[in-house]
């Protein structure tokens, strides 16, 4: 019997899938010591974006726009608010509905959004035009991708 062979890097290079998981690691890991300094990561950097935005907002608005589910956002949260960033309170209304408001700590933290972006952008090389360009695409694949795997589960 013959053994099996790893795929080159020529093989990997036909996949348009491996390419995508090539450059997402690649900028989660630009990100990896920008955030360190201000000792977060990059799965809570989302969370504080969103709520920068925002007054406050439920668990569940953040698990949707972040595409997680509540057991892989729940821990995350926790961690959070341990360090202050954020409150987390159950709704007065219905109990299953848990309210997430930034701390002062947390909301101070914004002050370091632009040069946080400025830093990545520059990692990656990019001219703005050519980011949006980008975004463009990438949403429309991940629509499309998350459209098809609906019609798969129906």
């Amino acid at each position: 019997m013959a053994a099996t062979l790893p795929p080159s890097a020529a093989e990997l290079d036909e996949l348009l899938c491996f390419d995508l998981y090539a450059a997402q690691r690649a900028v989660t890991a630009a990100y990896r010591p920008v955030l360190g300094r201000l000792g977060l990561t990059y799965p809570q950097y989302l969370v504080l974006v969103l709520l920068w935005g925002r007054e406050e907002c439920t668990v569940r608005e953040v698990a949707e726009a972040l595409r997680l589910d509540h057991g892989t956002l729940t821990p995350l949260l926790r961690r959070m608010e341990t360090a202050g960033l954020l409150t987390r309170t159950r709704g007065t209304d219905d109990e299953r509905t848990v309210r997430l408001r930034l701390t002062d700590v947390g909301a101070e933290l914004e002050e370091h959004r632009d040069d946080v972006q400025c830093q990545i952008a520059d990692a990656m090389g990019l001219h703005d035009r050519d980011v949006a360009a980008l975004q463009r695409l990438l949403r429309r694949v991940g629509d499309a991708t998350r459209a098809a795997v609906e019609d798969t589960e129906v």
